[in-house]
């Protein structure tokens, strides 16, 4: 594992990243790739192609991955959203091996989102903990599932991780839970869902930051289909998260109902993939065999059922397949896990377990 978080911080220093991602800076001219799922190539603005065979090489794939993805979703807020998070403890229970906290933060002005801290009991006083970003699933309970205070039992992980000792942040994805957000009204200034969701989740990874118990080498997110890929596209922007789980989260966009891409494009995702793109997913300037490799070389675990009739298994199987180059560029191929239980679109308890087991060898 040292190898591996050796390799990290290498690449972090090559993109030139500490933590996140800022987009002070305008967004620079994209860069086309015709396939997205040929990795080991980095064009030039002319497109010329040369191989990818240096970590510095797949780094400025990287950065023209971050910015296509930008193009689609809106750009990522700058620094100067960045104002003090202003925590409020709205209520506080005990269960028996964990505190659980209602809590509200500020992302960015005029805006206060609510949130889950779970913080378990027994965390010794001179001692980190790790931490995970739980994020839901397109459900109107929000961050309630997670915690295990209703829906599927299924997709009570922060419940589960918590008890097992990590500390855990569950926010509201906007218009869920408590969280009521009119995505033309409030987020007038964004252009998508997609990068509010992004931008709410990287002020959540400070507030863990924060947090005198946590420790900030280990942090992870996990998530489950709506939360499955909102894990995926802030871990791209968010290279703190060192650790990722994805249940159901995603697919490569041919193979998203045979390329019909409407789903994506209501307010609470990317609209851009309708109006700009005209829901055809050659003309969309990402795909998810990048936002995948992207997260080269830190950990990925996916549960990716042989039955979710959202995100069909066999396009997962090809993005893990083409991750796998770019991940042997940093000898980091045991880093990426895929398992395909005979099982609808869930979380089934040995996967779930299994992912945790992962998490804590993981984030070592």
């Amino acid at each position: 594992m040292r190898a591996v978080r050796d390799n990290f911080i290498t690449f972090s220093l090559l993109c030139g990243l500490t933590f996140g991602i800022s987009a002070a800076a305008d967004i620079p001219p994209p860069i086309e790739y015709p396939d997205h799922s040929k990795l080991l190539i980095v064009r030039d603005a002319a497109g010329n192609e040369k191989p990818v065979t240096t970590k510095q090489d797949w780094a400025t794939r990287v950065g023209h991955i971050r910015t296509n993805m930008q193009i689609v979703m809106g750009r990522l807020p700058d620094d100067s959203r960045r104002v003090p998070l202003d925590v409020e403890t709205v209520s506080e229970d005990r269960t028996e091996k964990y505190v659980r906290r209602k809590v509200r933060f500020t992302p960015e002005p005029n805006d206060r989102v609510p949130a889950w801290l779970l913080i378990p009991i027994d965390l010794q006083a001179d001692s980190k903990a790790p931490a995970m970003l739980c994020l839901h699933q397109t459900t109107g309970i929000g961050k309630d599932e997670p915690a295990g205070l209703g829906g599927l039992k299924s997709l009570h992980y922060a419940h589960e991780l918590a008890e097992r000792g990590f500390i855990c942040i569950v926010p509201d994805y906007p218009s869920f839970g408590e969280y009521p957000y009119d995505f033309k009204k409030e987020g007038a200034h964004y252009a998508s869902g997609s990068m509010k969701a992004v931008w709410n989740n990287i002020r959540a990874v400070d507030l863990l930051e924060s947090l005198p118990q946590v420790d900030k080498q280990r942090i992870g997110v996990i998530g489950h289909s709506l939360g499955g890929h909102n894990a995926l596209f802030t871990a791209v922007f968010d290279e703190r998260l060192k650790a990722l789980v994805t249940s159901c989260g995603f697919t490569p966009f041919h193979d998203y109902y045979g390329g019909k891409l409407a789903g994506w494009t209501s307010d609470r995702y990317m609209p851009r993939i309708r109006d700009v793109y005209g829901n055809n997913a050659d003309r969309v300037p990402f795909d998810f065999y990048e936002i995948l490799t992207a997260l080269a070389p830190r950990g990925v675990y996916s549960n990716s059922p042989l039955h979710d009739d959202n995100f069909d298994v066999g396009g997962v199987r090809k993005a893990f397949q083409k991750a796998s180059e770019v991940y042997s560029l940093f000898d980091a191929k045991s880093q990426l896990k895929l398992v395909t239980p005979d099982a609808p679109h869930d979380f089934p308890e040995p996967q779930r377990h299994e992912a945790y087991q992962w998490l804590q060898e993981t984030l070592k």
